[in-house]
């Protein structure tokens, strides 16, 4: 369960992170200071646009984690239509699309931190395990599948782009130890590739797996987010 102190905080990071214009997170003050709030300083990881942690916050406490359902939410800006239609999307296939998205993360982020560190992923909260919260924000799917004829899917050269709000925190006291923010947009291809829903997914996952390998990286140094 989410730390209701961490909750405030939360709520004005996502604002922040919907009213930020593309590629302008860094460099958004109000955002910043939303990310600051309890106490945590801005620090530099490599691999992430924007961190926060704790003063003297040390991941080498931690030996297990423990990763919560990710909530994903779609830019203001994304009006998607049906496939091969100028009516919008209707609001079941936008719920398929956004909970796909939040399980191919959940998994992915489980994945990568189960099979490639030393630390292990539980389901319960507890003394030695570090509650890790990531949320999508800002989802925009470029030519979100509907499952209509192949004749009438769209060609893009990316799949889209998405926001990544990560807290990290003391599963036993609910303390938040770092935040993150970092914003990703499938690769741009060279050769224009079909969009569906297997592609879309596939995108998702791979832009998920890479935030997965940047935190179990720093968490194996114990130091790439707070002290040793």
């Amino acid at each position: 369960m989410t730390s209701f102190s961490s909750l405030p905080a939360r709520a004005l990071l996502a604002l922040c992170i919907a009213a930020s214009s593309p590629g302008a997170l860094a460099a958004d003050a109000k955002l910043e200071e939303a990310m600051a709030q309890g106490g945590l300083q801005k620090i530099s990881v490599k691999g992430i646009e924007l961190a926060f942690a704790r003063p003297g916050a040390k991941l080498s406490a931690y030996d297990k984690v423990i990763v919560d359902p990710v909530n994903v939410t779609f830019a203001r800006d994304w009006k998607p239509k049906k496939t091969g239609s100028s009516l919008s999307l209707p609001e079941e296939d936008k719920e398929r699309i956004r909970s796909g998205v939040a399980k191919a993360v959940h998994e992915e982020f489980v994945r990568e931190l189960s099979s490639k560190s030393t630390y292990q992923v539980v389901t319960s909260p507890g003394p030695g395990v570090l509650r890790v919260k990531p949320d999508i924000m800002n989802l925009y799917v470029s030519a979100p599948d509907t499952g209509g004829a192949a004749r009438s899917r769209t060609y893009v050269s990316s799949a889209g782009r998405m926001t990544l709000l990560a807290e990290l925190s003391d599963s036993a006291s609910g303390e938040v130890q770092a935040r993150v923010v970092d914003r990703r947009e499938a690769p741009n291809n060279t050769r224009m590739t079909l969009s569906g829903s297997v592609e879309n997914a596939a995108e998702a996952r791979e832009i998920a797996a890479g935030w997965a390998r940047t935190l179990r990286a720093a968490l194996d140094r114990a130091h790439g987010i707070g002290g040793k």
